[in-house]
């Protein structure tokens, strides 16, 4: 039986742990695509279960084989409908609790719910990232595997491990395959808050950065002006979530207005809703660059290019399942 985590027992040896073949991946209907192809990096079955509604809508999960000790990772973006796939994560890890399941994680490519992680100016709001993390918990998930947190913070409201993952080494081998690395290309922050994401990424391609700032003027309109320079350059927008699609459209005006030859943009995750594919190709970004993290049913933009997620995520899988650090999966190597 794969030994159930507990902080105050001692790491066992590679003797003591369970085989590789006591791992198991299920998934629900959030995003099958990228379940099956994490479980053919690993060279593994995905879990038998059916994951479906009962006729008032209600989610319905049955394990179809058995998963007595064993090592489980429930692999699961909650994604829209999001409350839905929120639930298939809650129900099936109640049943592999019961199943007598040895360890579950829930491995959540994109964690929904994470952009109400405080209460601002003690405005009358919900800390949703926190009852997610608490409902996680309660259904007796042994740890969290997810990528790019809104907010690295968030791992602070869990009382189990949390393993974030990185999606800045994947776009910068991206890009330096792409010959777009050095003082010819700009890594622009199209808002204050992501800076530190900005800034990994240019590191990674050798180049300087520049930020996307707001001034509010008298008539309470924000225009926006850029920290740094853009001009001449090949500028590549970072964010994490692509949502509505206006933070990279705003942005890539800008920073064409500033002087940049070529605008390309890039997040970890792509949710394209609210009319996001026509804002984006009314814009003048040449690629737009996203993970596999989400299955969206909305329209996508015209240059929307995916890379996968799903090698760093199974990767992480046998990493988290032999007790082997993670951190090795955070840095690209150019040299490769």
């Amino acid at each position: 039986m794969f030994p159930k985590y507990d902080a105050n027992k001692p790491i066992p040896s590679e003797e003591d742990m369970a085989a590789y073949d006591s791992l198991m991946v299920f998934t629900g209907n959030a995003n099958p695509k990228l379940a099956a192809n994490v479980v053919k990096h690993l060279d593994i079955s995905i879990g038998n279960a059916s994951v479906t509604k009962f006729s008032d809508g209600e989610v319905a999960i049955e394990l179809l084989e058995n998963v007595r000790g064993r090592d489980v990772f429930i692999l699961q973006p909650t994604c829209a409908p999001t409350n839905d796939n929120l639930m298939e994560i809650l129900a099936m890890a109640d049943a592999l609790k019961r199943a007598s399941a040895g360890r579950i994680t829930a491995a959540i490519p994109y964690f929904g719910y994470a952009r109400q992680d405080r209460r601002p100016r003690s405005a009358r709001v919900p800390i949703s990232a926190k009852l997610v993390a608490n409902m996680l918990y309660s259904a007796g998930i042994d740890r969290v595997l997810t990528v790019d947190l809104h907010a690295d913070q968030i791992q602070g409201f869990f009382d189990i491990p949390v393993d974030n993952l990185y999606t800045v080494p994947l776009f910068a081998k991206h890009y330096c395959e792409k010959g777009l690395s050095g003082e010819d290309v700009v890594v622009v922050s199209p808002k204050n808050s992501g800076v530190k994401r900005a800034r990994s990424l240019a590191e990674h391609l050798d180049a300087p950065i520049a930020i996307i700032d707001y001034a509010q003027d008298d008539t309470h309109r924000n225009e926006g002006y850029i920290i740094g320079d853009v001009a001449g350059k090949k500028a590549i927008l970072i964010d994490d979530i692509l949502n509505t699609g206006r933070t990279f459209a705003e942005a890539s005006k800008i920073v064409e207005r500033e002087g940049a030859t070529e605008i390309y943009a890039v997040s970890s995750h792509g949710l394209f809703v609210e009319g996001a594919a026509e804002k984006l190709d009314n814009s003048p970004i040449k690629e737009i660059l996203v993970t596999d993290s989400v299955a969206t049913k909305e329209k996508t933009p015209k240059n929307v290019q995916y890379i996968t997620a799903s090698e760093l995520i199974g990767d992480a899988i046998v990493r988290i399942h032999k007790r082997k650090p993670v951190s090795p999966l955070f840095a690209y190597n150019k040299k490769k």
